[in-house]
């Protein structure tokens, strides 16, 4: 019986009441059209995964200079939000619900993908160890250009902006992105932000930049409508600081006072796509639920009984899944069923056309006709 799972009990999420507590995680693949547009096959995507409870999207450049990965969509141009209109659109018809998770890369970036073929912005001119995806492939990342104290308000306008643009172009939301090594979460960690003024230093300076950018896109939305995304132990794209549990114990209890829809935190198993051993010292959500007084959402590699047993420890309240969901379109008819599920194609996961993308099978009509 579906009554059976707490993952596929309705919940109330901010604004909205959800179907069920399964989120589609936000995953970069890269299939944006010319003008980083989203198109007619993205929405097919969206709609096919519309039976979970919320829908956030793959992360959206909020600006020309966010751009870090190749074919990656945009929020900043009135055809990216015409683009976004169908994918909004598609969603809303299979009767799902969707944010949009707002993007700044940082340093993530290449001179290739940013206007005038300049140097990407940080918090300070600190490259990243690794490789850009570029259009003519891999490129070893750069040493990015320090933002300037006065060039900061422009880069929170851009956030507001584009919370305003998904706003237009019909979304249900939005999810500051402050994870996995990007902008705000380069500011966040002593590693990459070695500034001297009022956003470097003390943790409280570090932390400033994600809660202008929270205080302006709530502008917008409203606290019940706007989620934040944080990996607090994550070393993706070369993230590191002296003091992390502190860090974080204070971002995440600024962020009570927002009255945020959710609060979305990446389990310290997951370093991008990848799995990787987790000895249990790093930060996870079990951690956070004595300090965070709102709704969690908790993303990491989760199966149908390990995400079901979250729930009932009561650690989170939903939870996302990402590759599972990619190769499994009716995700939670699956979790519902008990039934198999396809197995992903890591291969197909960024770039390239249909395949991987939209071709999933769903279940077959003898699975089917066991929903009872």
């Amino acid at each position: 019986m579906t009554t059976q799972l707490k993952l596929l009990t309705p919940v109330q999420l901010g604004a909205y009441q959800l179907s069920n507590r399964i989120v589609m995680a936000p995953l970069t693949r890269m299939r944006a059209a010319q003008g980083n547009i989203p198109h007619q096959m993205n929405a097919h995507y969206y709609a096919q995964r519309a039976s979970a409870g919320l829908i956030i999207s793959e992360a959206s450049q909020i600006s020309p200079t966010g751009q870090g990965y190749a074919y990656t969509p945009g929020i900043h141009s009135p055809e990216q939000i015409e683009g976004w209109k169908l994918v909004t659109e598609a969603v809303h018809q299979k009767g799902g619900h969707i944010f949009m998770q707002l993007w700044h890369v940082g340093r993530i970036s290449h001179p290739s993908l940013q206007p005038d073929g300049q140097l990407p912005l940080a918090p300070s001119a600190i490259a990243a160890e690794g490789m850009a995806n570029t259009v003519s492939g891999p490129q070893p990342f750069v040493t990015p250009r320090a933002l300037e104290t006065a060039e900061i308000p422009q880069i929170i306008e851009q956030y507001r902006q584009a919370a305003e643009n998904a706003r237009v172009a019909g979304f249900d939301g939005v999810e500051i992105h402050s994870a996995n090594g990007y902008l705000l979460d380069q500011f966040l960690h002593d590693g990459s932000n070695r500034r001297t003024d009022q956003y470097g230093g003390s943790i409280e300076n570090r932390a400033r930049l994600l809660m202008e950018v929270t205080r302006a896109v709530i502008e917008v939305w409203g606290g019940e409508r706007v989620g934040v995304r944080l990996s607090p132990g994550g070393t993706y794209n070369s993230m590191s600081d002296s003091n992390l549990e502190a860090l974080f114990n204070y971002v995440v209890s600024q962020l009570n006072s927002f009255n945020l829809a959710y609060l979305h935190l990446v389990e310290p198993r997951i370093q991008g796509s990848q799995t990787v051993e987790d000895d249990g010292s790093r930060l996870g959500v079990k951690h956070f639920r004595s300090i965070y007084q709102g709704t969690l959402i908790t993303a990491g590699g989760y199966t149908r009984e390990t995400g079901e047993a979250v729930l009932q420890t009561g650690d989170a309240d939903l939870v996302a899944y990402g590759r599972i969901f990619i190769a499994n379109p009716d995700l939670p008819q699956r979790f519902a069923l008990n039934a198999p599920l396809n197995p992903y194609d890591r291969s197909t996961f960024y770039g390239g056309n249909e395949q991987g993308y939209i071709d999933y099978p769903f279940l077959d009509e003898s699975w089917q006709t066991r929903a009872s």
